[in-house]
């Protein structure tokens, strides 16, 4: 027996359940790319925030996003938005956890959320481009 069948599948109703889960907390790089180059003006649906620090979202982020620090998020910064504006939250990569703690907050503040996992680091992996400079 190998280590990857050792312990065994779950059940598919079981991991059904789990993956659709899953999915309802997560986005990835590529679905993001595909709702920004959308010629669809309602396939982005949310607002895209890069919570890494000014000079590094300076130096590189994808297009369209925000910049605002996890520590930064509360409520009279996101006051513009309905409170049923979706939130994606990105990082530096898989290696930093800002985004999570960024979709803590949006949480607590009773705001839908969801990750885009990867980070930065997916983003470019995937052969996306950046924008460099200010928030456009």
């Amino acid at each position: 027996m190998s280590p990857v069948s050792a312990v065994p599948a779950a059940d598919s109703a079981v991991a059904l359940a789990h993956f659709g889960t899953s999915l309802s907390f997560e986005t990835d790089c590529a679905d993001v790319h595909a709702a920004l180059e959308s010629d669809d003006p309602l396939a982005v649906d949310f607002v895209l925030l890069d919570v890494r620090s000014p000079a590094h979202f300076m130096r590189g982020h994808v297009p369209g996003a925000l910049n605002l620090l996890h520590g930064k998020i509360v409520a009279s910064k996101l006051a513009q938005y309905p409170l049923e504006t979706l939130f994606v939250t990105y990082c530096a990569g898989p290696h930093c956890n800002g985004a999570t703690r960024a979709a803590m907050k949006l949480a607590q503040l009773g705001r839908p959320v969801k990750v885009m996992i990867g980070g930065i680091t997916g983003w470019v992996d995937e052969g996306f481009q950046l924008t460099i400079g200010k928030e456009e």
